[in-house]
């Protein structure tokens, strides 16, 4: 067995572990969410299971950055990983303002894009890591809302980046980051017994722009390879939240109008529609594969087409929904 799949597995075990562990832990706090007609749920569960995820995630950046050019990503990377966990640790102990965690979210976010100018990586690649990791930190919380889907979106990204754009390092945190997320999962999926909870979705989203901010000699283009197993989960988003811009509501308040929660509120089990997110990233890094080596318009086109595909996809469910519900 190499060093890197005895790591892998070590990882797993000792994130299914600390996942049990919250869960007593969760209990005992009475760290508990209730369902309610902004959730998705419909059992008392507790939360806070996503620190199993960033106990296993965060030590591994600390030690892979102890030497080698992307040490001051990996160094101040884990700085940020730790702050963003931190405040939504906090956040499931005591609810925060939004405001406050995006101070935070903002501080996390410059201290990733200073790793990555620190690297001698070019400052346009620096200012798209901010974006990144401000983003992913939001989307992921957003997204976190049915069994299994934040850390099985997390762990396709993260498998999708060793394959197509990371190197060394970047690969050995890649894989112990996917084999983090596998840990947590059978407690979270199909069935959730634990919930991941602040403490665990922004620091996916963290963790997901770290690993972009490792990928060595970035280009505009091929980046954009990298944004397409992205696509279920920032279409998803972006729409969402824009939507809910439009029509003058309280965007940053929890609610039930995401894709796959209405989904869910058609009847379709939770276990259904996170495979099926799961299915469109797969194909989207089949897509991304297939396409690694085309000229800079094919991959251009192809960027283009796909998630005009996905957002044709998002629009048309969400047309359907509304006339279903009107009926």
């Amino acid at each position: 067995m190499s060093i890197l799949a005895a790591l892998c597995l070590g990882a797993f075990f000792v994130a299914l572990a600390l996942t049990a562990l919250a869960r007593r832990y969760a209990l005992w706090r009475q760290l508990v969410d209730a369902p309610g007609e902004r959730r998705s749920h419909v059992v008392a569960t507790p939360r806070g299971g996503g620190i199993a995820i960033v106990a296993v995630v965060l030590p591994a950046m600390v030690w892979l950055g102890t030497d080698g050019v992307m040490q001051p990503v990996f160094l101040l990377g884990a700085l940020g990983l730790l702050l963003v966990a931190g405040i939504g640790w906090v956040d499931d102990h005591r609810p925060l303002s939004p405001w406050s965690r995006l101070l935070v979210h903002l501080l996390s976010a410059t201290l990733l894009a200073a790793g990555v100018l620190w690297a001698e990586q070019p400052a346009w690649w620096a200012a798209v890591v901010f974006l990144l990791a401000l983003g992913l930190v939001n989307v992921w919380n957003f997204m976190d809302g049915i069994d299994g889907i934040a850390a099985s979106q997390a762990a396709l990204v993260a498998g999708a980046l060793a394959l197509l754009g990371l190197m060394g390092g970047g690969v050995a945190l890649a894989c112990m980051f996917v084999a983090a997320c596998l840990g947590f999962l059978p407690l979270n999926f199909p069935k959730a017994r634990i919930f991941m909870g602040d403490v665990g979705s922004g620091a996916l989203g963290y963790a997901v722009a770290c690993l972009f901010a490792l990928v060595p000699q970035p280009d505009l283009v091929i980046s954009l390879l990298l944004l397409l197993p992205l696509s279920a989960f920032l279409i998803d988003a972006a729409l969402t939240l824009l939507s809910r811009i439009i029509r003058g509501e309280r965007w940053w308040t929890p609610h039930v109008q995401h894709m796959y929660q209405r989904w869910v509120q058609a009847g379709h089990a939770h276990a259904v529609v996170t495979c099926a997110y799961a299915a469109w990233t797969l194909l989207s890094i089949l897509v991304a594969a297939w396409l690694a080596g085309a000229s800079q318009p094919v991959i251009i086109g192809a960027f283009a087409t796909w998630y005009l595909l996905g957002v044709t996809i998002w629009l048309t469910f969400r047309a359907r929904h509304n006339r279903a519900r009107l009926s």
